[in-house]
């Protein structure tokens, strides 16, 4: 039988807050953090699979934010499609278990002073072309910062 792996700290946190919701009875919360657990322990019971490519990798704290990131994104695709079929109900649940969601990720981003400093050093040892920056930006913040501002930001340091 394969040993128990060590949890990570972001499921850490999870389990914890899951139990301080059902201490407060919030059940929207509740129900958004063991989505969040279950994305998680889905992309592990996945790498068991032979034909899957990371096969047999162990999970990483990177691995668990891309899956709550993944889980964020299904909410900000479903909430226009439900304002757009006038079920502001759903669209505001929807909401609300983004907003919860995005608490998690935004501890995990980087600030801006961080950002402009690996920017910076790509752009020393790479020049000041747009073209050869960003993509080296692009990988080397994945998952720690939006597309978007990574682009905003080597767009604006390149001029």
């Amino acid at each position: 039988m394969p040993e128990a792996r060590a949890e990570l700290p972001l499921e850490h946190q999870l389990r914890k807050d899951i139990q301080e919701a059902q201490r407060a009875r919030d059940q929207i919360r509740l129900d958004t953090l063991r989505m969040a657990l279950g994305a998680i322990h889905t992309l592990e019971v996945a790498r068991t699979d032979r034909k899957h490519p990371e096969y047999g990798q162990p999970i990483t704290e990177a691995d668990g934010l891309r899956a709550l990131e993944q889980e964020a994104k299904k909410r900000q695709q479903a909430i226009p499609l439900y304002e757009q079929g006038g079920r502001h109900d759903l669209a505001a649940k929807e909401q609300h278990e983004l907003n919860i969601l995005q608490s998690y990720l935004q501890a995990s981003q980087l600030s801006d002073d961080d950002l402009r400093a690996i920017v910076a050093r790509l752009i020393a040892e790479h020049g000041k072309e747009f073209k050869r920056v960003m993509p080296l930006a692009a990988k080397e913040t994945k998952g720690r910062a939006e597309g978007a501002r990574v682009q905003r930001l080597v767009r604006e340091m390149t001029q």
